[in-house]
């Protein structure tokens, strides 16, 4: 590691050793997942901004998730014990396995040949029997059913999906999931396209703010419902 990182390493440890940190010191790895998935969308947010400033501060604060996580594991039991030399150690063995048109002699002419045959070797080594094996169904609704619909097209396998709905929520979902389909047929993430809506659609808000501000008379005090 650099001079850097060896550095934060060493206040990561010096936190979690006696006589560090009391905060510190009481996280586990189950308390610290809230702040992995926050540091996570702070540093997506700064790249959907621009702000190249910002996502250097963000970097910096997932860096920090991955090293507590790391120091939590060298403190456990022999079975769930490791350390950040032994992740660092392994990303880099992953990364030379599964790039064989760099490090081997394999071929992949473009990105999608490159990407079928990552999913080709990490199917391999995980063992997986199912296209849903490895995807995480804890992640936004959006962004699953887009993955879900993208493992599936790339088989072929004829998914019966034509239950009818019982319920006003359920042919909703329905509809919803259908333009997922409708995006990920077309090249588009589902997720950031309505993360740019969405954000199109703040900036909508706050201007009608600035012009209800300016038209309204001195003093004037708003009423109307609150999310509070």
């Amino acid at each position: 590691m650099s001079r850097s990182l060896d550095e934060v390493v060493a206040v990561v440890d010096r936190l979690r050793s006696p006589g560090g940190c009391p905060w510190d010191r009481a996280q586990t790895h189950e308390s610290l997942a809230k702040y992995l998935l926050e540091e996570s969308y702070e540093t997506v947010e700064a790249i959907e901004a621009g702000d190249y400033v910002l996502l250097r501060e963000e970097l910096g604060d997932l860096l920090l998730q991955v090293l507590l996580h790391a120091r939590i594991a060298e403190e456990a039991s022999a079975a769930q014990r490791f350390s950040i030399d032994e992740v660092a150690d392994d990303l880099a063995a992953k990364m030379i396995r599964r790039h064989p048109h760099v490090f081997a002699d394999a071929v992949a002419t473009d990105a999608d040949e490159v990407n079928a045959n990552w999913e080709r070797l990490k199917s391999a080594e995980k063992q997986r029997t199912s296209v849903t094996d490895g995807v995480p169904l804890a992640q936004p609704a959006l962004s699953l059913a887009g993955k879900l619909i993208s493992r599936v097209g790339r088989t072929e396998l004829v998914v019966d999906f034509d239950a009818a709905t019982a319920t006003p929520a359920e042919s909703l979902g329905r509809r919803m999931f259908a333009l997922v389909g409708e995006a990920v047929s077309a090249g588009v993430d589902p997720e950031s396209a309505l993360r740019e809506t969405t954000r199109a659609y703040r900036e909508a808000i706050l201007a009608a703010e600035r012009v209800g501000s300016a038209e309204a008379p001195s003093g004037a005090v708003h009423s109307g419902t609150t999310d509070e």
